[in-house]
C-alpha cells in the first residue's frame, strides 16, 4: 500500500485551556494515522504543558516567552514540523468528519499545482450553518471580501468543491513546498487578514487554492479574541490597510486609499461615536496610523520571511 504523507497539525492556545484541550480530544477521531500534533502555547497566563502532556503525552509541545499572534506562533509551529503538509488548526474548532486529512490530501494528489485546501467550516453552536465554503474575492476598491455560504443552512448547496481565492485560516491543510518557496506568514498581520495574505502570495507564486466541499469542521467563532473587541477593531482595520498596500497595483491601491478616506474613516468615526464606543474608535484610529507610520515597511525587504529563516523554538516539550 501507498505510504501516507506525514501530516503536521499545528494548533496555538492563548488562556483557552479548556477549549484546546476539547480541540485535541476531538483528533482522536481522525482516521488517518500518520501524523503529528504540534501545540504552541503563545505566552499563556498559566503555563498549560504539564495539563497537555499528562492527557495527550504524543503531543509536542512550545511554550513561548512572548505572545507572538497567529502569526508568530504558527510559524514557530511550522518551524519544528517534520510534514510533507502542514495543517493550520485553529484551537477552538473541533472534527467533525472522521476522515477529514484524506479528504484534504486528495485534491493535491490529483492536480500538483494546489498549494493550499480548506474544508467546509460550519458553527459549533449551529452545526447545521456554514460559515465558510469557499472566499470571494478581496474587492480592490474596499478592501473587503465575504466568505461564501456563511449563515446559510447547508442544504447541500455549497457541495461542489473548486477553486476558490482564499484558504481559511481555521482550518488549512498546506503544502511543505509552499512555505519553502513562497515563505511563512508575514509576522506583521499578528492576527487577521494573515490567511488571506499567505493565500495571495501563494498565487502569485502559481499555486491554486482549494475548497474541499466533502469534509467539514466545526468552528467556535470568536471565542479566543470576542466578537466585537477592540483589539479585534484595530487588527481588522490596520490589517485590511497592510494587505490592501501589499496586494493592489498602483491604481488599485490610490482607489482604495481614497475609498477609505472618504468613506470609511468618516463612517467608522461617526459610528463609533453615536455608539459611546470610544476604545474602539481609539483602536481604530491606531490601526489606520500604524500603517502611517510604517509606510515604508516591505519596501525593501522580502514579502514573506522564508521557512528556513524562521528562529527555532528554544525547548520542544
Amino acid at each position: 500500500m501507498k505510504q501516507q504523507p506525514l501530516v503536521s497539525i499545528i494548533l496555538i492556545n492563548w488562556n483557552q485551556l479548556p477549549v484546546t484541550l476539547e480541540c485535541l480530544e476531538s483528533l482522536k477521531r481522525l482516521t488517518y494515522t500518520n501524523y503529528e500534533i504540534i501545540l504552541v502555547d503563545n505566552a499563556s497566563k498559566e503555563d498549560p504543558s504539564r495539563i497537555v502532556k499528562e492527557k495527550f503525552p504524543h503531543v509536542r509541545m512550545i511554550v513561548t516567552d512572548q505572545n507572538l499572534g497567529f502569526t508568530g506562533g504558527n510559524n514557530i509551529g511550522l518551524k519544528i514540523a517534520k510534514g510533507d503538509y502542514f495543517f493550520i488548526l485553529n484551537n477552538d474548532t473541533e472534527v467533525a468528519s472522521t476522515n477529514l486529512l484524506e479528504k484534504l490530501i486528495e485534491p493535491f494528489e490529483k492536480d500538483p499545482s494546489i498549494g493550499m485546501v480548506s474544508p467546509k467550516i460550519r458553527y459549533f453552536s449551529h452545526p447545521d450553518i456554514i460559515q465558510y465554503a469557499g472566499y470571494t474575492k478581496i474587492n480592490p476598491f474596499t478592501g473587503k471580501n465575504r466568505q461564501v455560504g456563511e449563515k446559510e443552512e447547508d442544504k447541500g448547496q455549497h457541495n461542489v468543491s473548486g477553486y476558490t481565492d482564499y484558504a481559511n485560516g481555521a482550518a488549512m491543510l498546506v503544502k511543505r513546498e509552499v512555505a519553502d518557496r513562497v515563505g511563512v506568514f508575514p509576522d506583521h498581520f499578528f492576527i487577521y487578514y494573515e490567511e488571506l495574505d499567505w493565500s495571495s502570495q501563494t498565487v502569485k507564486h502559481g499555486y491554486k487554492i482549494y475548497y474541499q466541499s466533502e469534509v467539514y469542521i466545526l468552528h467556535k467563532e470568536s471565542i479566543t479574541m470576542g466578537k466585537a473587541s477592540a483589539i479585534k477593531t484595530y487588527y481588522n482595520n490596520k490589517n485590511r490597510i497592510l494587505f490592501m498596500r501589499r496586494n493592489s497595483n498602483s491604481f488599485q491601491l490610490m482607489c482604495f486609499l481614497a475609498f477609505l478616506v472618504t468613506f470609511t474613516i468618516p463612517k467608522n468615526t461617526l459610528s463609533f461615536l453615536f455608539s459611546g464606543k470610544m476604545e474602539h474608535l481609539r483602536s481604530f484610529y491606531r490601526g489606520v496610523f500604524w500603517n502611517v507610520k510604517n509606510m515604508n515597511l516591505y519596501k525593501h525587504e522580502p514579502l514573506n520571511k522564508s521557512l528556513a529563516t524562521v528562529e527555532p523554538p528554544k525547548q520542544v516539550l
